[in-house]
């Protein structure tokens, strides 16, 4: 007769390794090894961006900037701002273009720091996502790192997270944040504004990312992938 306890281990053995192997982050939805090839498609843009105040490499936990250039200041103040593209990530998802958008990120922080009268030195983006597409992410974050070059900001860190079971798979959100410096003398405040002031205005170079949801309620987008094509 066959031993049945043999057979009953032998099968929970099996079942074990079967769970281990579900028991990984991949199985789980969250792709470690498409994190790997983003950060490498992605180098040559980041590495564009930097300034020589930058003393970390792409990769670590943390990004370092020397401040000993400013030293010549009364008193250096940094200044910050953070901020996110919004529903304009719906355009870039139905237009299925992504390396754009990014530049309405760094835009939407630097902007805040420039109106403080500050010089931007440096951002940092958060990407999170449903999945990760290599070649997609480095796209967001070649548009990233053209709105760094246009307002002389190093790229110095980001994070991409992927959100299984949290987003649909392709679609994502796209925030950052930007630090930069302004002697304290020199920040602009509004408090000294008065009546007879001249204000200057600026054409847009398009729409930016202030106000969509009424923009795309006014052009009615949504609407499959292509039709503004």
């Amino acid at each position: 007769m066959p031993d049945y306890r043999k057979l009953v281990i032998k099968i929970t053995k099996k079942q074990q390794i079967q769970e281990e192997k579900l028991m990984d982050y991949k199985n789980s939805g969250v792709d470690i090894e498409a994190g790997y090839k983003s950060v490498e498609l992605m180098k040559k843009y980041v590495q564009g961006t930097m300034r020589p105040e930058v003393l970390t490499g792409l990769g670590g936990f943390s990004g370092a900037f020397s401040m000993e250039k400013f030293k010549n200041m009364e008193k250096p103040t940094l200044v910050s701002g953070t901020d996110g593209v919004g529903t304009k990530l719906k355009l870039a998802f139905l237009m299925d273009k992504h390396d754009t958008i990014g530049i309405d990120c760094v835009a939407m922080c630097v902007n805040d720091i420039a109106c403080a009268g500050g010089e931007p030195l440096f951002f940092l983006d958060y990407i999170a996502c449903g999945k990760n597409y290599p070649e997609k992410i480095a796209a967001i974050v070649s548009g990233v790192a053209e709105g760094c070059k246009q307002s002389d900001a190093a790229l110095i860190g980001g994070e991409t997270a992927e959100h299984p079971g949290l987003m649909p798979e392709d679609e994502y959100d796209l925030a950052g944040f930007a630090v930069g410096v302004v002697d304290e003398k020199d920040i602009i405040t509004g408090a000294d504004v008065k009546a007879g002031d001249v204000l200057i205005g600026m054409a847009s170079s398009g729409v930016h990312s202030n106000g969509f949801s009424l923009v795309r309620k006014i052009f009615e987008m949504t609407r499959k992938p292509g039709y503004l094509l």
